[in-house]
């Protein structure tokens, strides 16, 4: 009986090509993944420092909600992340019911999330998601110019 040898010359390309689709695939999601992590945490940073100063100078608790709003929004979107879900709350520690008095402390939080890109479906049935959250303190200084009963005095020339 006679036995032939089998050629087995380029087999060890193929198998290098398919191990490096099955390995490099993973990596590379797994680099994009913590890249959107990490623009978004800085989004999520950016936002919250930018709202708890928007707040602290607005003239009033309504108008400083509005536009701390606002101002989350738009750094997302300034940051490259206009679909970011974001949740903003503000907290105030005042000795009076403003907190836009002298020696309050604001402190802004956002709540963000982001979605981790090309998620297979079959594994979750949806979008992954990363949650990711920022806080900002501002401190009202003791000494501060307020609106309200010098407003419609005339000034001298």
């Amino acid at each position: 009986m006679t036995t032939r040898r089998r050629d087995e010359s380029g087999s060890a390309l193929v198998e290098l090509t398919w191990l490096a689709i099955i390995l490099l695939v993973p990596l590379v999601w797994v680099v994009i993944s913590v890249f959107e992590v990490q623009q978004g945490a800085f989004a999520t940073s950016a936002a919250a420092r930018a709202a708890g100063r928007a707040y602290a100078l607005a003239p009033d608790d309504a108008t400083g909600e509005a536009r701390a709003q606002a101002v989350v929004r738009q750094v997302l979107a300034d940051q490259g992340t206009p679909n970011q879900r974001a949740r903003v709350s503000v907290t105030c520690e005042s000795p009076a019911g403003s907190c836009h008095t002298g020696t309050s402390v604001i402190t802004v939080r956002v709540d963000s999330g982001v979605e981790l890109p090309f998620f297979p479906a079959i594994l979750g049935g949806g979008r992954a998601s990363f949650s990711l959250d920022a806080t900002h303190t501002v401190p009202i200084g003791q000494y501060v110019e307020s609106a309200g009963e010098d407003s419609d005095e005339e000034t001298d020339p």
